[in-house]
């Protein structure tokens, strides 16, 4: 099945990290494929990762930007149309290897969710992502339970503005970390139960105080790494479950061996994006049973930082680096389109 797109652009890698706003290949869907108008793009810290060169696509995927997207189906494969779930016209969000930074992106239709009641295209562009990985952390690999304490690294990451909130709805109480009194305030309205502001306090301190009160850390979420995993793994409560997630302080640590054989403590390295269609195809469905009537009703929502038109993606991906975002940032492709 073919699909051909008059002047499709797409966000390509420039020279010198530099991005550029440029014509690419028109996408050609095959038979269990959906071609996604896209009218917004999630942008996420894994897309720094692969402006640095060290996170590619996976295998069949476009070679530019972009794991999340909101949008219409413009078109649907003979296979996926047979399934009946998607017809044209349809507003979905969609989980992607890679592609979103785009006018149109070929979906497989198991990793499409229909967009919430109530969400605009901009805050629908937020979910599949984040949402996806946060559902996966905390759920499938963190196993939560109502009364676990939860710690969430980087509290001002997009990942955490959804990830506090899940932890919440799920009972959990929350620690989390910032780098600073600015960011401190920014993340206020997410209500984590404790926030460590790193310029001031040591988490490994904070860590050990919960962990001598009775309130010890049972998920540790980390996208930072190095030494503050040496400093920390061995004040997690008994059976704890620590899942790295990404490195961004350093990817190399000294654990202590006999702290997680002593304490039972379950070192978990994981990520979404190298999963198959098919896990994730099941993900996805799980999440919008268990998860969109939380979206819905407002228990948890996607904190939006800023929204930009996609050109200007090379400057947010500057912002996002310096860690002067708070939340999600999204592209707009399509203007005028937020209902």
């Amino acid at each position: 099945v073919r699909q051909e797109v008059q002047n499709m652009k797409a966000m390509m890698m420039g020279t010198n990290g530099h991005l550029k706003w440029a014509e690419a290949e028109n996408p050609q869907i095959r038979e269990d494929e959906v071609l996604l108008e896209v009218h917004a793009a999630g942008m996420n810290r894994a897309d720094l990762l692969q402006r640095a060169g060290q996170y590619p696509p996976p295998k069949g995927w476009p070679d530019y930007f972009g794991l999340e997207a909101a949008g219409i189906i413009r078109q649907v494969g003979s296979k996926a149309a047979k399934e009946g779930r998607w017809k044209v016209g349809d507003r979905v969000c969609a989980l992607l290897g890679s592609g979103g930074y785009a006018e149109y992106v070929a979906v497989p239709e198991g990793l499409l969710m229909p967009i919430p009641r109530g969400l605009t295209m901009q805050q629908a562009a937020g979910l599949p992502e984040v949402y996806g990985a946060a559902y996966l952390f905390l759920n499938k690999e963190g196993k939560i339970r109502k009364g676990d304490t939860v710690l969430v690294q980087a509290g001002a990451s997009g990942l955490a503005s959804v990830m506090i909130p899940m932890a919440k709805a799920f009972g959990a109480r929350v620690i989390t970390t910032v780098l600073n009194t600015e960011l401190e305030q920014k993340i206020q309205h997410l209500q984590a139960d404790i926030v460590v502001n790193t310029s001031k306090q040591k988490l490994k301190e904070v860590m050990q105080a919960e962990l001598d009160a009775g309130r010890g850390v049972d998920i540790a979420v980390d996208c930072l790494g190095g030494e503050m995993v040496e400093e920390c793994l061995p004040l997690m409560n008994m059976d704890g479950r620590w899942i790295m997630i990404a490195t961004l302080a350093d990817d190399y640590a000294k654990v202590n061996l006999k702290s997680l054989y002593a304490r039972r403590i379950r070192l978990i390295g994981t990520n979404l994006r190298s999963r198959t269609p098919e896990q994730k195809k099941e993900l996805l469905t799980e999440m919008v049973n268990v998860l969109w009537p939380k979206v819905e009703s407002g228990e948890i929502r996607p904190t939006i930082d800023r929204v930009v038109p996609i050109e200007q993606a090379e400057k947010a991906m500057d912002l996002m680096q310096q860690g002067k975002t708070a939340g999600k940032v999204i592209l707009t492709v399509k203007e005028g389109d937020d209902l």
